[in-house]
């Protein structure tokens, strides 16, 4: 190695591994703002020329550099998402490194982009006073060339930078030449739980500042009682001056000569700003140069006590941790696609965001403040690897560091400053604690007095404003909730613990939404109702991170960690969110809708009582509709005369007269509907909805008793039904196999847990939701024994022994079919043994049915739905008559799971090629439960089996499991285990059928 390339190469390994956060990017850093002076984007394409290593000379930067041989690249992109993987491929870790933990060192097998592009400066741009260079982020650290000139460098991939290149650049043709690294020191402090996506993913832009020009805004606002107040900071030159600030819809036009002149503005009536009701006033902020857009909402932001305040009501947060995330692009912003999803968040009653764990693109929150949102924003930081060595190393605590810290919570604070969504900064995510967060607080607090600072990690609240939780269980919640609960909190003195109490509470994350789940949602809501000090919570996740691939054969899918073969990654722990990759939102979303819905409805005998939890506004956007239906088929319906109710009133209201049906059961639903379009929802769009069951008692069939049992094996034929030797052949006349004994269920990720990735999960216990205790018990591989077969007049009954290789547990299982009233009726009597240690998957019956004359490929039926639903999941679920396909009874989570059960069935029509196959009604067993279903075209050992959708096997069966009972969900992937009132302990069951050939009218 040449002397020169070999000190070329020792400063490059300096350079990435410097804690710094870079040199020569302005500072201080500013708002993101609205200008009308001149600005060029130099999004588009770039030369790229990619590299394994970060040793590189930097001869490429020079202008004269012969660029022919490189590739074309799109900037904004990712570059592990260009080329096919000729660029290197994405990397999945939650809360690993997947590099040598050697702060601040990282490998020299660094993989480096290095951009090339010419640009053009108008002739007009000679007399502008500075030509800046903004980049709003780049992965992880990179450096500038402009005509060969090196501008200078910066880390903090998820924050703005700007560069002056006034006395670099011409007139005319110019060349700028990036080099990006994708491991630096700074990826020790960006550690979430994310894809590692190394480029130029946000804006290139080139921007004229004008003499005399504004070069920060920042109108802070206040309300209180119907008047508004602006406090202004202006930060331009002398020359700059005199300056304008105009409201034209509230009659402003004040005009400050000097800079000593800007002073606050008192306004008599305004309307105030609210995530419900997104009052936004447009203004300017003037100079001869320049004007500066921006728009105003006036909010006060307050703690008062252990209550936070907005305008002075207290806030309960119903919230999602937003990642920025896309199949495709990866963190490269969409705005069409960002407003879709955050009118899709409003159309799911979701009023809060947590900018998980960054600052989103700057755009976004200004959606944030026209559509409505209580927004978090959190700094770019987390440092989670580090648990990994007990936080030895953790920068947190390292002065060397202490620069880096403060320079990110600077630039995230300054970005964004004038957003009215944003009601609390975030210092960044589990990133240990230690005197650099602390300063960084101190900074916070001393540059905006007005919001409080958040970071869950400051557990004795030593230097933030709100008492922080991850995935703290329901009955710990509520003990934080309770006035009375003084005992010391976890590595609390007592001191300590007391002053943490005395603040308003808040689940930064909860209810980890991973796969099928979770669940107890209306457990944790209800406790938010119960105890002011708690203000709701941040769900995690809002989508998945899925990146699309395609399989050998061709399929299209979603990926996750380990799809790209790294060597380390933590698996499909990615994909934990209420909306798949593809945007379709899950069951869990719905079922998070309906928990947190901001009107309520209490039924009594002839009225309903309705109660605006809204914060701040009322109920006249609002109508309410209602129907009776008779079996799920509609008789009536009309609209109730509801009088506008104030946020946390309530009124009662006469209801209909409702015609009850004797021989069908008679459900009255009422619906709260937006009585007009909105930028994020249609009118006519339900926001809440409840149901009230006025049915007359009808009475269970009662089980004929016999006596008359003896011996029977051979064919037998008792109506729809033919068996041989005890066994079902055929039902309504089409092969059938089964029931068969089904106690598993294809794991879901809760069920899988502790998960690769997975954190706060508790250990392998007796009666945890536990996959692995359900194989050591052979739950997904029951052999049976046949013990006897006896018949009787119109009646066979079959008993068997039910168990797993290498195990003395069994199950008795029961079987009676007989003829009643004319239709074939079935009741299964399931036993286990004693000894059974652990919850189990499910109890319910399973048939297998082949592709005969047709293949089974729908269903109607009377029960809950439309969507799935389980015992701890049920908010959603509304009692109805409902339809689907058999590929529409299942959710397409990443990972093949557990998915499509609907409970509390009524009827069920199987049907093929729209053909009516078998009807089955469900009769409730002698404690009123009713089973539920499953219909797919596989099974739960399949699903388990398969890692992606496209790994499950071709088939030519229908599998239809009737479940007595289910297991809940829970959320143990990342959180709490299912709650014992939810929890499937080893039981009797009896599950009671009657079916008829086609469908029973």
């Amino acid at each position: 190695m040449s002397s020169e390339l070999s000190a070329y190469v020792s400063s490059t390994t300096a350079y990435v591994s410097d804690t710094t956060p870079g040199r020569g990017a302005l500072r201080p850093a500013r708002s993101w703002l609205h200008s009308d002076a001149p600005a060029r984007s130099l999004n588009g394409p770039w030369l790229f020329r990619h590299s394994p290593v970060a040793s590189m000379a930097e001869d490429f930067a020079a202008e004269d550099f012969d660029d022919r041989g490189w590739d074309s690249i799109p900037v904004p992109s990712h570059w592990v998402l260009q080329g096919d993987g000729a660029y290197g491929r994405p990397i999945y870790t939650n809360i690993r490194f997947p590099f040598p933990i050697d702060p601040p060192h990282v490998p020299d097998e660094n993989p480096t982009g290095d951009y090339r592009r010419h640009f053009d400066i108008p002739a007009g741009w000679s007399d502008t006073e500075r030509i800046v260079l903004r980049f709003d982020g780049v992965e992880s650290l990179f450096k500038v060339w402009v005509n060969g000139v090196e501008i200078g460098s910066a880390s903090g991939s998820r924050l703005a930078h700007e560069f002056d290149l006034t006395s670099a650049v011409r007139t005319g043709d110019n060349v700028v030449a990036v080099r990006v690294h994708q491991w630096s020191a700074a990826s020790y402090v960006e550690d979430q739980d994310q894809w590692w996506l190394p480029g130029i993913f946000r804006d290139v832009t080139l921007l004229a500042r004008p003499a005399a020009g504004i070069e920060d805004v920042w109108l802070r606002t206040g309300f209180d009682d119907g008047r508004g107040r602006i406090v202004p900071e202006v930060t331009a030159d002398a020359a700059a001056f005199p300056l304008t600030l105009r409201i034209p819809e509230l009659g402003i036009e004040q005009v400050w000569a000097t800079a000593n002149d800007v002073a606050p503005l008192d306004v008599a009536e305004v309307e105030p700003w609210s995530a419900e009701r997104p009052r936004l006033y447009d203004a300017t902020v003037s100079t001869a140069a320049e004007s500066i857009s921006l728009r105003v909402g006036f909010r006060t932001v307050e703690i008062r006590g252990d209550r936070f305040l907005v305008n002075g009501r207290r806030v309960v947060f119903h919230g999602v941790n937003r990642h920025e995330t896309h199949p495709q692009r990866g963190r490269v912003f969409d705005e069409e696609h960002a407003r879709e999803d955050l009118a899709r968040m409003k159309r799911f009653n979701v009023n809060a965001i947590r900018t998980s764990h960054y600052p989103p693109h700057p755009r976004l929150l200004d959606l944030a403040d026209e559509l409505g949102f209580w927004v978090i924003l959190e700094c770019d930081l987390e440092t989670h690897g580090f648990d990994k060595v007990d936080w030895v190393g953790n920068p947190s605590d390292d002065p060397a560091w202490r620069a880096a810290y403060l320079d990110r919570v600077q630039r995230t604070v300054e970005r964004d400053k004038n957003h009215p969504s944003i009601v609390i900064w975030s210092l960044g995510n589990e990133a240990g604690t230690g005197s650099n967060l602390a300063a960084m607080s101190a900074w916070v607090h001393a540059r905006d007095a007005e919001r409080p600072v958040h970071y869950e990690g400051d557990y004795t609240g030593e230097y933030t404003d709100i008492y922080s939780r991850m995935y703290a269980s329901v009955p710990e919640t509520e003990q934080i909730g309770t006035d009375g609960a003084r005992s010391a909190l976890l590595n609390c003195t007592p001191a300590q613990s007391v002053r943490q109490r005395s603040k308003p509470f808040l689940l930064c994350e909860y209810a980890h939404a991973m796969g099928n789940g979770p669940g107890a949602l209306d457990q944790y809501e209800a406790l938010v109702h119960a105890h002011p000090r708690l203000h709701g919570g941040f769900v995690w996740e809002w989508r998945d991170h899925g990146i699309l691939a395609t399989a050998p054969d061709g399929t299209p899918y979603y990926a996750y960690g380990g799809d790209f073969g790294e060597v380390v990654h933590d698996g499909n722990f990615v994909m934990d969110g209420m909306l798949l990759s593809s945007d379709v939102p899950t069951p869990s979303l719905y079922e998070f809708k309906a928990v947190v819905e901001p009107v309520r409805f209490g039924f009594d005998t002839d009225g309903v009582t309705i109660t605006n939890l809204r914060h701040s506004a009322d109920t006249s956007d609002l109508r309410f509709p209602w129907r009776v239906e008779h079996d799920g088929t509609l008789v009536d319906s009309g609209e109730l005369e509801v009088p506008v109710l104030t946020a946390g009133e309530s009124g009662r209201v006469p209801l209909p007269r409702i015609v009850v049906a004797p021989d069908a059961e008679t459900w009255l639903t009422v619906d709260a509907v937006l009585a007009a379009a909105t930028k994020w929802a249609p009118d006519g769009h339900v926001i809440a909805t409840a149901q009230q069951d006025c049915s007359t008692h009808r009475v269970v069939p009662a089980v004929r008793p016999r006596s008359d049992w003896r011996p029977g094996d051979g064919p037998l034929t008792l109506g729809i039904a033919e068996f041989i030797d005890g066994s079902l052949v055929r039902l309504a006349g089409r092969a059938v196999t089964g029931p068969r004994l089904q106690l598993f269920r294809a794991p879901t990720d809760n069920d899988e847990s502790p998960s690769e990735g997975g954190e706060n999960s508790e250990a392998d216990i007796a009666g945890a939701s536990d996959a692995e205790l359900w194989r050591r018990d052979g739950l997904d591989r029951l052999i049976t024994r046949r013990i006897s077969v006896e018949q009787a007049a119109g009646a066979l009954r079959s008993v068997d022994r039910v168990s797993a290789a290498d195990s003395a547990l069994s199950v008795t299982v029961e079987s009676v079919w007989s003829l009643e009233d004319g239709d074939l009726e079935l009741r299964v009597e399931i036993e286990p043994s004693s000894g059974w240690r652990t919850v189990w998957p499910r109890i319910g019956i399973h048939f297998e049915l082949p592709d005969d004359a047709a293949p089974v490929d729908g269903a109607e039926w009377f029960g809950l739905g439309p969507l799935e639903s389980y015992p701890d999941s049920l908010r959603a679920a509304r009692a109805g008559r409902f339809s689907s396909t058999i590929g529409g009874l299942s959710v397409d989570y990443a990972r093949p799971q557990e998915t499509g059960h609907r409970s509390q069935l009524r009827w069920l029509t199987l049907t093929g090629r729209d053909t009516d196959v078998l009807h089955v009604v469900a009769i409730p067993d002698i404690h009123g439960r009713r089973p539920g279903f499953t219909l797919s075209r596989h099974t739960p050992q399949q699903l388990a089996q398969a890692k992606h959708p496209f790994e499950l096997p071709g088939t030519a069966t229908s599998h239809l499991i009737i479940d007595a009972a289910q297991h809940g969900l829970g959320s143990r992937a990342c959180g709490p285990d299912v709650s014992p009132e939810f929890a499937l302990r080893p039981e009797a069951r009896t599950i009671r059928l009657r079916m008829t050939a086609g469908r029973a009218h």
